[in-house]
């Protein structure tokens, strides 16, 4: 056969076979938002107070807050929210760092908080990926109850219905991406909660969250949670 007959087949074949393949479905755009624009304000020490934590274990240089994760607790904004938009940056500066944001925290379980305790309220997840090593080496099993990629889910009596994928308890809303950087990295969260809903963006992308939460009104809340945790650029636009 004619070098230039075959080459002639080989190129209807291609083509053929393009248009059996199904086609790559377009990647969604990512959110950047960076919480500027009309209504959006930053959030700094003057917006929060210490809770159940030492008066060392947060620190703020400007806008930016440092944690020392000791002891275990949180601070809170100084006034209730209901319907918000937060940005926030992230990083945990040792593996295996856990911490979290808490929305919609009830007063009541607040007031009666000693070091060591955590609210109740919707968390927002901040965790390390070391965490889950270190549950492996621990336990010898693999974590299948939770993720180190924002996983939301709610705390104490507080109740939300978890968007899929769900965790084996049926509470814990698993990220439907693993988008978070390691320790030392700066990762972004967008969190859009209104109206009894809380949806999660990681880096630029909607992975997770839930709706029907109860409470959907409460406090703001920065985790210490053993490990040192820096926050920048916290933001928030509050809704109607």
């Amino acid at each position: 056969m004619p070098h230039a007959f075959r080459l002639t087949l080989s190129v209807f074949a291609i083509a053929a076979l393009t248009q059996l393949l199904p086609a790559a479905e377009p990647e969604l755009p990512k959110a950047a938002i960076d919480g500027t624009g009309p209504g959006w304000r930053e959030l700094g020490e003057a917006d929060f107070e210490n809770v159940n934590c030492a008066p060392d274990t947060w620190k703020w240089n400007g806008g930016e807050a440092h944690c020392t994760g000791q002891p275990v607790g949180v601070i809170r904004s100084k006034k209730p929210i209901t319907n918000f938009e937060l940005v926030a940056e992230w990083r945990h500066l040792k593996s295996g760092g856990n911490s979290g944001i808490f929305a919609w925290v009830p007063e009541a379980s607040l007031t009666p908080l000693k070091p060591g305790q955590l609210p109740h309220g919707i968390e927002v997840q901040v965790l390390d990926h070391g965490y889950a090593e270190q549950y492996t080496k621990q336990t010898g099993k693999q974590p299948d109850w939770f993720t180190t990629n924002g996983d939301v889910f709610p705390v104490g009596t507080s109740d939300m219905k978890p968007f899929p994928p769900v965790a084996p308890d049926g509470k814990r809303a698993f990220p439907r991406k693993n988008l978070s950087r390691g320790v030392g990295e700066w990762n972004h969260y967008y969190v859009r909660a209104i109206n009894g809903e809380v949806r999660l963006w990681v880096n630029g992308e909607e992975v997770t969250g839930g709706t029907d939460c109860k409470p959907s009104t409460g406090f703001l809340c920065l985790e210490s949670e053993g490990s040192p945790v820096e926050f920048r650029n916290l933001r928030i636009r509050e809704l109607p």
